[in-house]
């Protein structure tokens, strides 16, 4: 059985902050799946990535300037009726409830644990290859 690919989208525009998404998430958080990684600065970037590739998932840095990965999360899934999941990295656990009014599909909080992370990006990729 070969390994599902998938691709998911990581936004900061911060390179560091965006390394240390894609090394706490890592190529294969769980059997059977595995991810490539594209990367986006701007709002202007996410869009573009999100029209031009088939994103199975949006990971947003919720605290990114000047567009926050909040305010984008909402924007998109205002703007498409096919929008993919997004996960949001907040500073503190405490802005869940702006995540809820965005409407994020999971939060993770700074610094990001790998086991919470991989978990949770390799659900929500499930859940959403499973619905379609």
């Amino acid at each position: 059985m070969s390994d599902r690919l998938c691709t998911v989208l990581l936004y900061s525009d911060d390179p560091k902050v965006r390394d240390r998404m894609r090394l706490a998430v890592g190529t294969r958080p769980a059997p059977g799946l595995e991810i490539e990684f594209v990367e986006a600065d701007d709002y202007a970037g996410c869009v573009r990535l999100v029209d031009d590739y088939e994103i199975d998932l949006l990971l947003l840095d919720g605290e990114a300037s000047p567009g926050g990965g909040l305010g984008i999360a909402r924007q998109i899934k205002d703007d498409r009726d096919d929008a993919p999941p997004t996960c949001v990295v907040l500073a503190r656990a405490a802005d869940r409830w702006l995540a809820a009014y965005a409407e994020v599909d999971a939060t993770l909080t700074h610094p990001l644990d790998p086991v919470t992370a991989g978990t949770t990006v390799a659900e929500l990729l499930r859940r959403t290859h499973a619905a379609a």
